[in-house]
């Protein structure tokens, strides 16, 4: 039996990059797994395919979206388990020229969706049930162009350390995990060559992580060995910042 044989787990953005390793160790684990993505149908085919999890397109925006996304994943799943709140936008801007159609979608997407999915599994997830939040290393080593990034992941982290207070007494824990320089389409759209050079550089193991290894974080956030793990962020950077 793998350790996650029975359980069903809502995983966001999961057609690529560090949501696709989710779902693909999820299941891998045992878990099946309902999984959203916004755009690349071809893409959520593929991992729909490989790992026999369900894709449902939903854009993390629109809340009739998430309406719908919450429902499909109670019609499909055995029960709510797992919650991997992973999908988010960059909205890269230097503060001076951030406009107020961009600050509204990306506190929508990173934020204000993670509040409502948290609000559902406090309604439907089962007692033992966990919940990781995707945050982000940016929420403790600040650079230009990323203010609401990082300060929509810096609520989600807020949001966690209150619901592990609210829901730990039904054995469900919340946490965040919090990547550092992961070799993804995202890092590498928002970083020249010199620049992914310096991140390896500044980092203890010598590379870039790879989605696997934070995938690999989240497992053991949501399986049965962190029980005793409630209102953290874990950092998963490879020693970027020690």
């Amino acid at each position: 039996m793998t350790t996650l044989s029975g359980k069903g787990a809502l995983v966001t953005g999961g057609s690529r990059g560090i949501g696709r390793a989710v779902v693909e160790r999820l299941t891998g684990d045992g878990a099946q797994v309902v999984f959203s993505y916004r755009h690349d149908a071809e893409a959520a085919e593929t991992v729909a395919g490989r790992t026999g999890a369900v894709a449902v397109r939903a854009d993390q925006g629109d809340e009739e979206d998430l309406r719908r996304l919450f429902a499909e994943a109670e019609r499909r799943l055995p029960g709510i388990d797992i919650l991997v709140n992973n999908a988010a936008e960059t909205g890269r801007a230097l503060i001076a020229d951030v406009t107020p159609e961009l600050y509204e979608r990306i506190f929508a997407v990173n934020a204000r969706a993670v509040f409502l999915a948290l609000q559902w599994a406090g309604r439907v997830m089962r007692d033992g049930g966990r919940i990781v939040n995707v945050s982000t290393i940016n929420t403790e080593l600040p650079a230009p162009a990323i203010a609401l990034y990082a300060a929509t992941k810096a609520a989600v982290e807020q949001f966690a350390k209150v619901a592990a207070r609210e829901l730990g007494g039904r054995g469900i824990t919340v946490n965040n995990v919090l990547p550092g320089s992961t070799d993804t389409e995202m890092l590498r759209a928002a970083n020249p060559p010199e620049a992914l050079e310096t991140l390896r550089s500044f980092t203890a193991l010598g590379r870039l992580g790879r989605p696997q290894d934070v995938a690999a974080v989240v497992a053991f956030l949501a399986g049965p060995d962190s029980g005793w793990v409630t209102g953290q962020s874990v950092r998963a950077t490879g020693g970027l910042l020690l």
